[in-house]
C-alpha cells in the first residue's frame, strides 16, 4: 500500500528532524549523455544544487572488456538484436556496493513494477539508489538473479533504453526530498498522492476569453476552497481514472 500524504509527511519528520540528508542516485548507462540533459536542470538540478540530492552517472563502457571494451553480445539460442554483458555490470555494480549499501538497486524493465506515486513515496525515504539502464534487447538476466532488488517499469511499452525510465524515476523521487521544492506541501498535493487526481488549477486573471475562475477560489474561504477542491479531484478521479479509486496496490 502507498504512504498517504500524512503518512509521507511524518515519515520525512522523523528521518530528517535536526538535519537536512541528501540522497544519492547511481545510475549504471550505456549512454549517459541522455541522462545529462534529462537531469541538469528543473527540479533535479535544484536538488542537486542545494545539496540535497546526489546524481552520479557510470559509463558501462568504460567497465567493458578487452580493447574495444565490449558490453554486448548476441543472445543464447539465438534471435536478433544484443543484450548487455553480466562482467562489465558486475564489476561496476560490486564497485559501488563497496563503497556504501544500497536501498535497492533497481533494474528499470517493462516487465517491472508499475511506478506509481506511492513507490515514489517510499523510495524517497532513502538514502541510496542504485540504477541499472538496460540497452539493446536488455541485460544478461543473472545480473538480475545476483543483484537487483526491484524491478520498476514506465509502462506497457518498450523504449530504446532505460535512461528515460531511470530520469523519470530520479525526477519523481527528488521532488518529494524536505526542501527541494519551494513550498513544502506542494508534492503533497500532487495527483496520485491518496489515489487521486488533482482538482482544476487556475490562476490570472481571472476572466480569461469569457472564462471565470470559479466564485469559490475567490472567496478566501480556506475550509470551502479545501472542500471545493476535495469534490473536484474526486469527481475528475471518477470521470477519468476510476481505476485509482480503492486501488491499494503499490
Amino acid at each position: 500500500m502507498g504512504l498517504s500524504k500524512f503518512a509521507l509527511s511524518i515519515k520525512r519528520i522523523n528521518i530528517n528532524i535536526g538535519y537536512l540528508c541528501s540522497m544519492r542516485f547511481d545510475i549504471i548507462s550505456a549512454v549517459p549523455g541522455l541522462l545529462e540533459g534529462l537531469l541538469g536542470y528543473s527540479i533535479p538540478k535544484r536538488g542537486c544544487d542545494k545539496g540535497l540530492a546526489e546524481i552520479h552517472l557510470h559509463n558501462l563502457h568504460d567497465y567493458g572488456i578487452g580493447k574495444y571494451k565490449q558490453i554486448d553480445d548476441t543472445p543464447f539460442g539465438g534471435g536478433a538484436g544484443m543484450v548487455l554483458m553480466p562482467e562489465p555490470l558486475s564489476v561496476v555494480i560490486e564497485k559501488l556496493k563497496s563503497e556504501r549499501n544500497y536501498d535497492h538497486i533497481i533494474y528499470l524493465t517493462p516487465d517491472g513494477k508499475p511506478l506509481k506515486q506511492g513507490l515514489a513515496n517510499q523510495l524517497s525515504l532513502g538514502e541510496n539508489l542504485m540504477l541499472i539502464c538496460g540497452h539493446y534487447k536488455g541485460i544478461d538476466h543473472r545480473v538480475r538473479d545476483l543483484y537487483v532488488t526491484l524491478e520498476i517499469s514506465l509502462g506497457d511499452f518498450v523504449l530504446s533504453g532505460g535512461e528515460i525510465a531511470a530520469a523519470a524515476v530520479v525526477d519523481a523521487v527528488i521532488r518529494l526530498l524536505p526542501g527541494v521544492l519551494g513550498d513544502e506541501e506542494s508534492a503533497l498535493s500532487d495527483s496520485f498522492q491518496d489515489d487521486l487526481l488533482a482538482p482544476p488549477l487556475y490562476t490570472r486573471p481571472e476572466v480569461f476569453n469569457g472564462l471565470r475562475v470559479p466564485d469559490v477560489l475567490t472567496t478566501g474561504n480556506h475550509p470551502k476552497i479545501a472542500q471545493w477542491k476535495h469534490e473536484q479531484a474526486l469527481e475528475r478521479t471518477q470521470r477519468l481514472r476510476p481505476d485509482l479509486l480503492g486501488d491499494e496496490e503499490l
